[in-house]
């Protein structure tokens, strides 16, 4: 399952989509997690130092190596150069698979051990002093979307990604690529504005989202969540003893997260699995070049010098028993 964690900035994402990683993991399922936001505290969530954190290899710099990758032997893809953020799979396409090693890991995850097991933790990287001015951070990010757009993942198997604060996970199609959204929210009106902006834009693309308050003090707090967003309020989680501690870097062990968090939790994860039935990989790819299409038109093409449409590959459907002998793997 491709999870994604969304909310405006101090709603709690990122520590809620670090509370579920670990919940995840004490679980005993397999689990990729993403830091995708521009403010990079994912790794410190999971319980690293912070020269640990600051060390994660940043995928953005990868970006060559990801490319020539997943590239394979797929002969619309002339080259490696040709291939933007959008770029989809097709046949002869290298596909990452959760579960598998493969130069892409080694490249730009680590391995993060947890109380209860351990996780793979990738990073987009930070936004440097020297990228003022000249960058954009979806640049960055979109090494993710182009990982996302070459994943194969099954039951038991998660990708967290803790995504971009506020509406700017719509700068691209990435927000399409997931199974489940969270939409953490505090229980104010500003806490629930980013949800209207999400609602209003995702609805077009059946997008499953799920609102899941946090900060809740009480049956008023959750009362107002529920007017405001209706049957999209999932949970709600209260302040926690268990994360202040941690947050001060003596973190207690997992298990004694308190028992109504844990609950909380484990409602997410029942929400995400119960997805799985619902999932379309024909609408999945469709979107996919949808969104390519769009991108080669708008700046792809020029940038390129190439046409990017030649890149999608009409028969072919991403999907989770796509067998080995269909994409072309590293011998």
């Amino acid at each position: 399952m491709k999870i994604a964690f969304v909310g405006k900035g101090g709603s709690g994402k990122t520590t809620l989509s670090s509370l579920f990683i670990r919940h995840l993991a004490a679980n005993e399922a397999h689990v990729v997690a993403v830091d995708a936001d521009i403010n990079q505290h994912l790794g410190a969530a999971l319980g690293l130092r912070e020269d640990e954190a600051a060390a994660l290899p940043a995928m953005g710099a990868q970006l060559p190596l990801i490319k020539e990758y997943l590239r394979g032997s797929n002969p619309r893809i002339t080259s490696a150069a040709t291939m933007i953020k959008t770029t989809p799979p097709g046949e002869g396409s290298r596909l990452l698979r959760v579960r598998e090693d493969n130069p892409v890991y080694d490249a730009c995850a680590r391995t993060v051990r947890l109380d209860d097991g351990e996780i793979r933790l990738m990073a987009t990287g930070p936004f440097t002093e020297t990228d003022l001015g000249v960058a954009c951070y979806h640049s960055k990010v979109g090494a993710v979307e182009l990982c996302l757009n070459h994943l194969v993942d099954g039951q038991d198997e998660f990708v967290v990604v803790d995504m971009t604060a506020g509406s700017d996970s719509f700068a691209s199609g990435m927000f399409t690529r997931f199974d489940m959204t969270f939409l953490v929210a505090e229980p104010t009106r500003k806490g629930v504005s980013v949800y209207r902006q999400y609602k209003e834009y995702a609805r077009d693309f059946g997008v499953a989202l799920k609102v899941v308050g946090n900060k809740v003090q009480g049956e008023d707090d959750l009362d107002f969540l529920r007017s405001e967003v209706g049957d999209d309020l999932l949970v709600g989680v209260g302040q926690s003893d268990w994360v202040r501690t941690m947050e001060k870097g003596r973190p207690a062990p997992f298990e004694l997260l308190e028992a109504d968090n844990r609950m909380a939790l484990q409602a997410l994860q029942n929400a995400a699995e119960d997805s799985y039935e619902m999932r379309d990989w024909e609408r999945y790819t469709r979107q996919m070049v949808h969104f390519h299409l769009k991108n080669a038109e708008s700046w792809g093409n020029e940038k390129t010098g190439a046409d990017l449409a030649a890149q999608v590959d009409p028969a072919f459907v991403l999907h989770e028993h796509l067998s080995e002998s269909s994409t072309t793997q590293p011998a």
